[in-house]
């Protein structure tokens, strides 16, 4: 703590601790153009190292350190948000321009895993609304698409992948598993009613 507060000015030295003071994160990537103490991060390494994610808009630490860690908390913040709407954007068109298996390539572990988890959860509701509508075959049919996103899965992490792709994609075949048991037991036990999920 002391050190973080007498190098305040100097963020790069900051930056060493910055992994006991948040939570998955490593440390930041800074721009080292022009005189130091350098200022600005272009972006934000993972606890690991292994995942980079830039920063929408470079975040300039200025003033007391603590009021800048403040300012870096929420802009890590707008900026994980900001990238999980354009990748469920995305993901939305899964069956038409991306693959899934290969659209997850293009964002960090969290966002992929959580966009995937609220497009199921979108899915899942448009098949029990679709059953409520008339369609007794709705959420058979969604199992089905389900079972097939698990199986495009499977066969992209046979490939020759980085070790950072093969841990998300095994990652999210594991959380599409258990999605698909819970939408197996809505049609093994008939369940028609949404308020059951």
């Amino acid at each position: 703590m002391l050190d973080i507060l007498s190098n305040g000015n100097n963020p790069v030295k900051v930056d060493e601790y910055l992994g006991n003071c948040f939570d998955g994160l490593k440390c930041l990537k800074f721009l080292k153009e022009g005189p130091e103490p350098f200022k600005t991060a272009l972006g934000m390494y993972s606890k690991d190292g292994d995942e980079y994610v830039d920063f929408l808009t470079p975040f300039i630490a200025n003033g007391a350190v603590e009021n800048y860690l403040c300012d870096l908390e929420a802009k890590m913040m707008t900026t994980l948000k900001d990238i999980l709407d354009l990748a469920k954007e995305t993901a939305d068109e899964w069956e038409v321009s991306k693959k899934r298996e290969f659209w997850l390539e293009d964002y960090n572990a969290q966002i992929s895993l959580l966009a995937t988890q609220i497009l199921w959860t979108e899915e899942t509701q448009r098949a029990f609304d679709e059953l409520e509508g008339g369609s007794e075959s709705a959420m058979k049919d969604y199992l089905t698409v389900t079972n097939s996103r698990i199986l495009a899965l499977i066969e992209r992490v046979r490939q020759d992948l980085s070790g950072e792709l093969r841990i998300k994609i095994i990652t999210i075949i594991t959380i599409d598993v258990h999605e698909r048991d819970v939408v197996e037991m809505f049609v093994a036990r008939k369940i028609i009613d949404s308020g059951a999920f």
